[in-house]
């Protein structure tokens, strides 16, 4: 086998290794539940490979997370996510999409845009900022029957961004600080190591 060849194995590989863990992961996050919504791990795994892989490996990490996130829905798993399938299946399906594979996208265009060295953190950063952006933005858009139901009185809009999205958010965005930078500078080292 040529190096190229070595590469896109090892490539793929890698991107077989992230997807499991983020099925696994997503899951895992749905059986504990930070009422409506659960907290979503999954953006670290995306992120790494986002940042190992490129802006389209982590596209495409996104789009598995969000189709575990439909799955959930659809099938009652998630709570929140069955009511806002329940509402419309066909947006559900859009936002899921949309704020995974953004999230992964964005992650891989920060990474590569800025300096190596905190880019990761950067990256890190960006993807729950757009998850839980395109996320409020949807429910506001098209699912405000079910945010009105979940406020229970309270305006919709700051339930959205204070109570829904705040405690995920930040739980969300802290773990990916601290956890993403060092796992994607250990990968970079053993791959640095390997090509010698």
């Amino acid at each position: 086998m040529n190096k190229t060849e070595t590469q896109k194995t090892y490539k793929l590989v890698g991107l077989a290794v992230l997807t499991a863990l983020i099925v696994v992961v997503q899951v895992l996050a749905t059986f504990f539940p930070m009422k409506p919504v659960s907290i979503t791990l999954a953006l670290i795994p995306i992120v790494i490979g986002a940042a190992i892989y490129g802006k389209g490996a982590g596209a495409y990490l996104g789009a598995v997370f969000s189709a575990v996130v439909v799955i959930m829905c659809i099938f009652g798993v998630d709570l929140g996510g069955a009511m806002v399938w329940n509402a419309n299946p066909f947006m559900c399906i859009v936002v899921c999409m949309l704020k995974g594979t953004a999230a992964g996208f964005c992650s891989g265009v920060v990474y590569r845009a800025i300096s190596k060295k905190n880019s990761a953190s950067l990256a890190g950063i960006v993807s729950p900022i757009v998850n839980t952006g395109i996320f409020i933005l949807g429910l506001l858009l098209f699912f405000r029957p079910v945010l009105e139901v979940w406020a229970g009185g309270t305006d919709i809009v700051y339930y959205a961004l204070i109570s829904l999205a705040g405690i995920n958010f930040l739980i969300e965005l802290g773990v990916n600080l601290i956890v993403t930078p060092v796992i994607v500078r250990v990968v970079n080292v053993v791959q640095k190591n390997r090509t010698k």
